[in-house]
């Protein structure tokens, strides 16, 4: 929106008004809502696990191991201070259970899909690849949770209904 609509909005009592100068496609790769027929029921981000564990880079490849198994997870995400992504923890480092960091465990820089992803594009995407989950990120990085297969598939159906 602009500065001059934005400010009318103001003037007929819209209270809180935003200028969002970075455009509709950051703001749904920051994960904020989206409307109309593809808003965002659609996207990636309405339907993400946040409760996917994560550590700090210091954090001891035992101790995680250690929680992934009282939580029936197999993957953990390593964050910054800030709660960006830097590597995943994956099923070979916790089989492995070495005596290292999790910044020496993880697995650099895994590949991740914002918020604003379409659902569908997504589950075709993980089927194709075999994958079962998708970290979500918004577009500084930061983790909002993880997309699993068997969600998608099960909001792709209830969207078609």
């Amino acid at each position: 929106m602009s500065p001059r609509a934005a400010a009318r909005l103001e003037s007929i009592g819209f209270a809180h008004v935003y200028d969002y100068v970075a455009g509709k496609a950051d703001w749904g790769s920051a994960g904020l809502p989206l409307q109309g027929a593809e808003g965002s029921r659609t996207r990636a981000g309405a339907h993400v696990r946040t409760d996917a564990p994560d550590c700090a880079p210091d954090d001891r490849l035992l101790d995680i191991c250690a929680r992934l198994e009282e939580t029936g997870w197999d993957t953990c995400f390593v964050l910054d201070e800030r709660g960006v992504v830097l590597g995943r923890i994956g099923r070979r480092a916790i089989q492995g259970r070495a005596d290292v960091s999790a910044e020496e465990a993880m697995t650099l820089g895994p590949s991740t899909v914002r918020p604003s992803a379409r659902l569908e594009g997504m589950a075709e995407r993980m089927r194709q690849q075999e994958l079962t989950s998708l970290p979500v990120t918004t577009s500084d990085g930061r983790l909002v949770g993880l997309l699993t297969l068997h969600d998608a598939e099960e909001a792709l159906r209830r969207l078609v209904a």
